[in-house]
């Protein structure tokens, strides 16, 4: 299948033992994405996002210790922005329109680019992808 030949990543946890006091260091081991339905947001979730952000979407994945800088809380988002979810933030983000400093050298994969390639460059999916994802972190949002 094309897609495991695929350049698009996504971040899982892989323990590696340190030279240094031969006590265990983490690091980001990069695997192929796997296709996931684009009309899935908790799919999609589960598949490229709760590595990092964690299942429940709090930032405390397998991989967030791994990172230089922690994960969101994806379900403070409206908390933080005055109780209102910043939809079009979100759809920056995930589409790789916005640069995020906490992202510091692209740790968080640009998923609209990664869209772009699974749906072999079909902008209505790639839409319905963000869209989807973003519509799921939105139902996430603590009340």
């Amino acid at each position: 299948m094309w897609l495991r030949n695929s350049f698009c990543l996504t971040a899982v946890l892989a323990f590696a033992i340190g030279a240094r006091a031969q006590e265990p260091s983490k690091a980001i081991e990069r695997t192929p994405v796997q296709q996931t339905s684009p009309a899935s947001g908790h799919e999609m979730f589960t598949s490229y996002c709760a590595s990092c952000h964690g299942k429940d979407a709090k930032g405390n994945g397998p991989a967030a210790s791994a990172l230089k800088t922690a994960p969101a809380d994806l379900t403070a988002l409206a908390k933080k922005n005055g109780g209102k979810y910043p939809s079009l933030k979100v759809t920056s983000v995930l589409s790789g329109q916005t640069d995020l400093a906490a992202h510091g050298n692209k740790e968080m994969p640009v998923w609209g680019a990664v869209f772009w390639r699974m749906s072999g460059g079909h902008e209505g999916e790639v839409q319905q992808r963000v869209a989807n994802l973003n519509r799921y972190i939105e139902s996430l949002q603590g009340k």
